[in-house]
């Protein structure tokens, strides 16, 4: 297969990226894999992701250096596995040994460091890792006191290793640092090494688990300890900010007397290593000076917001203060500092769309300097997790259920950040700017959308086509849709820690803001699946700025929204103002469909424990019933409920990816119980859409066709996508016809629908037809029903004058409003509209182009 760069992703560094293939075409005994680039063979590594039914590889994951590969690069089916030696790894009781090349380092499998002793070329560049966390209980409303924990490795195992890649993955837990009995936010850590480079990758989780009514998170970090020589006047620190960098040395040679030559503070400025000739009067002034001047120790670049950074530092003594040195807008997140002894680059992804953020490093004037990336970073306000009211607001604010249910125990996040050595004092910008563009825009490789279209990657999706006048219109709102929301998270700032990658729910045009602060109308959290349409946008369009919303979406929504332990685990929160604070807590929000793409196109280590996590969410329904409020539990057969959309739909999602994946067949057999359930009541796929439901035996027990909170969720969460997938996978005709039934079932009359059936719809109604648009056009494409298809097209159309009350997607100019001059507004955009009537005209054009009229 044939794979591009995408444009405006990073040219050099080591990167993974995903291939899909046809199925049978590759057998997993013999999954062994050849790159050409454009210059001849590249070395690449390569797993297996994902298999098809009959055990085939279906995707697989590909590690490379791209500065190799270049822009276009071949990828085929290799006899064997190469002659490249793996990197080299031992291990023992309590530690990893690991050479790759340049990187050679021990990593520990408990206690309190991470790793120590890493060596380049020989030469020990960084003596220790660790993590710490920083913990505020509040006493009261004036006065808090801070408690420091300390990271405490439990477990370090390889998960990964080849010729060009080894992966270790920790598992730990903070403890308090004078009481280790008591832990506090669990982390797992991926680290990534990779032969002959002189940096490595982290994805570092942290799980959220405090008492969130007494207490928050002052300081989330992790440290490294290096050693620092020679004069003071040869210690640098370096940051990427706005515009170039900020750059300083530790004693900063412009003196008033004795005078310094300005030669020698131009060549310290640039980074030159400074030697004096104590012979001349030249070197014994610049001596003299350097002996008196402020010696430099701490400098932290602070991101307080999306808006604003500070670099402030201070000497090594106590009891002083900082002073600020540069303020500004974006910074980067880079920062390098060295000495004689070489230099250390840390680089954040996301440093102020996930603020605050502070990269720091202390000690540069002592014989140990640390340097440590702030996730949480202690120069801003503690994480506050309470919730915003102390009850809910179920029918005037649209909060689910009056229960309290906002706790945030269990909740997590995820950022991804690297370091890198070098010999040199300081880096120069050349190399700064390359180790933020490896971090923020690692290279992405993938094939025309042409090639996922025709394999049905991720089910069925249609490719962009404009030779119509028709087409042409539906693309350009696709479009439209798109380009809204990407400049509503830069408008309305939709950044931050625990907010980036999710939009806002509903709009309020009178206040020209979103309804941020009105319970269920405020953060999204993946309802009616706004993940789902943009993949699928970015399948179409290999559009970069697509995939950034992509990447950011799925690393919010799989770790912010979820939970990964605890009675809720597998399910996540409704949307709220809080993104915890919903007290329904749902199978769809977790499912596993929102990530799959993510990890098939690069391989994430990260989103594979996602993935596990949920494989078995139905159980957390037995404590948790989504229909607990509607039925009487001593009248149950079955332990819990289960709607075939989007509970079940979201179970099947679930088991679906965790089949493809680990290759159980327990998995799909739960799928396929589900079905023939399904199949022998009265309606089929049409019955219900409440069900009676036993995790244990995967059985949904009919109890009568009754559709709590309306038909239309039985398709609007992803059910729809899910559902046609699984006609590709399971080869059931029964399946695909019930499903092609349901499509023709859904844009009937009340009284059609009734008359059909006999009765049993009742008043049951099938509301919000354009949801549904792409399973009626499966249903027109199934039965080669014209008049169906036809009726597809008036239903998209249609909805955009009911739902938005315009016949187009288009902005309109407002002034002095939303805090803008000129604010670009939709008065009543609404994500649940724009994201479910994107995501089924995609679909519906899979289906039913043909039908398209010419114009509308």
């Amino acid at each position: 297969m044939e794979l591009k760069r995408l444009e405006g992703l990073a040219k050099s560094g080591y990167t993974s990226f995903g291939s899909m293939w046809e199925k049978g075409k590759v057998s997993s005994d013999k999954a062994f894999f050849s790159l050409k680039g454009e210059n001849g063979d590249v070395p690449v590594q390569s797993k297996v992701l994902s298999y098809w039914p009959d055990g085939s590889v279906k995707w697989a994951c590909h590690t490379a250096l791209s500065d190799l590969m270049g822009e276009k690069v071949s990828l085929d089916i290799a006899l064997n596995q190469g002659l490249e030696e793996e990197i080299l790894i031992s291990e023992d009781n309590e530690k990893i040994c690991i050479e790759a090349g340049k990187l050679k380092l021990c990593v520990c499998k408990k206690g309190n460091y991470l790793f120590k002793d890493v060596y380049l070329d020989s030469k020990k560049v960084l003596n220790e890792a660790t993590c710490e966390a920083l913990i505020e209980s509040r006493i009261d409303n004036l006065n808090v006191h801070v408690e420091r924990y300390v990271g405490l490795i439990k477990s370090a195992k390889v998960v990964e290793k080849g010729s060009l890649k080894a992966v270790i993955k920790f598992e730990g837990v903070h403890v308090l640092e004078k009481d280790p009995e008591v832990t506090k936010l669990p982390f797992s850590i991926y680290m990534e090494i990779y032969r002959d480079s002189s940096s490595f990758k982290f994805t570092h989780t942290l799980f959220i688990d405090i008492d969130e009514e007494k207490e928050a998170i002052k300081g989330v970090g992790i440290n490294f300890v290096s050693e620092t020589k020679g004069p003071q006047y040869n210690r640098h620190v370096k940051a990427l900010v706005d515009n170039g960098v900020f750059h300083e040395a530790g004693a900063m040679l412009l003196c008033w007397h004795p005078r310094v030559a300005p030669q020698i503070y131009h060549d310290q400025i640039l980074g030159k290593e400074l030697k004096f000739d104590d012979g001349s009067q030249e070197g014994r002034d610049a001596l003299k000076a350097s002996m008196e001047m402020p010696v430099w120790d701490e400098w932290r670049l602070f991101q307080d917001s999306s808006e604003h950074f500070l670099i402030s530092k201070k000497t090594g003594n106590e009891n002083v203060c900082y002073i600020d040195g540069l303020h500004g807008h974006r910074a980067k997140g880079v920062l390098a500092y060295g000495s004689e002894s070489g230099s250390i680059t840390l680089a954040l992804k996301d440093f102020w769309q996930k603020y605050p953020s502070t990269l720091a490093v202390k000690g540069l004037s002592k014989e140990k300097t640390t340097g440590t990336i702030w996730l949480i970073p202690p120069d801003a306000k503690a994480m506050d997790f309470r919730h915003y009211d102390t009850r809910g607001y179920s029918q005037t604010y649209y909060e689910g259920f009056d229960v309290f249910g906002a706790s945030a125990i269990g909740i997590a996040n995820t950022c991804e950040y690297s370091i890198g050595f070098s010999d040199e004092i300081i880096p120069d910008d050349e190399a700064l700017d390359k180790a933020y563009n490896e971090v923020q825009y690692r290279a992405l490789y993938m094939a025309e959308p042409e090639y996922y279209h025709e394999l049905r990657a991720f089910g069925f999706w249609s490719l962009q086509s404009r030779n119509t006048e028709a087409e042409n219109w539906l693309e350009n709102q696709l479009d439209a849709a798109f380009e809204f929301y990407k400049n509503e998270v830069e408008v309305r700032k939709w950044y931050g820690m625990f907010n980036y990658g999710d939009f806002m729910h509903t709009y309020d045009s009178e206040r020209h803001s979103w309804r941020y602060d009105m319970g269920g109308y405020a953060w999204q959290n993946t309802e009616l699946v706004p993940t789902f349409w943009l993949w699928f946008y970015f399948m179409r369009t290999q559009r970069v700025d697509a995939f950034i919303l992509c990447e950011a979406m799925t690393r919010h929504c799989s770790e912010v929204d979820v939970y990964h332990f605890g009675k809720y685990k597998g399910l996540g929160s409704r949307h709220n103002v809080r993104h915890w604070g919903c007290p329904c807590k749902e199978p769809r929000i977790a499912m596993a469909g929102h990530d799959r793409m993510y990890y098939y196109l690069t391989g994430d280590p990260r989103m594979l424990d996602i993935f596990e996590e949920v494989k078995d969410a139905d159980f957390a329904t037995i404590e948790t019933d989504p229909l607990r409020f509607f039925f009487d539990k001593k009248d149950m057969v079955y332990p819990t409920h289960a709607r075939t959309g989007p509970d079940w739909s979201s179970f099947c999602s679930n088991w679906l990816t965790w089949w493809e994946v680990s290759r159980d067949e327990e998995y799909r057999k739960k799928i396929c119980t589900g079905i023939e359930d399904i199949k022998k009541t009265k309606l089929k796929l049409l019955s219900g859409t409440d069900f009676e439901y036993d995790p244990e035996s995967s059985h949904l027990r009919y109890i009568g066709d009754r559709a709590t909170g309306g038909s239309h969720l039985s398709i609007c969460q992803g059910s729809e996508q899910t559902w046609l997938e699984m006609t590709l996978l399971l080869d059931d005709p029964e399946w695909d016809k019930m499903l092609a039934d349901y499509g023709c079932f859904y844009p009937l009359s009340n009284e059609e629908q009734n008359r059909i059936t006999g009765g049993l719809i009742g008043g049951r109604q099938f509301s919000y037809p354009f949801m549904a648009a792409g399973v009626i056009a499966y249903g027109a494409h199934y039965y080669k029903d014209e008049r169906l298809g036809k009726k597809v097209w008036e239903i998209i159309k249609d909805s955009l004058d009911t739902e938005l009350g315009q016949n187009c997607i288009e902005t309109i100019e407002v002034k002095n409003a939303g805090n803008q001059a000129v604010l670009n507004e939709i008065p009543k955009v609404s994500t649940n509209v724009f994201a479910q009537w994107c995501l089924n005209v995609i679909v519906a054009l899979e289906f039913a182009k043909e039908y398209l009229p010419e114009s509308f």
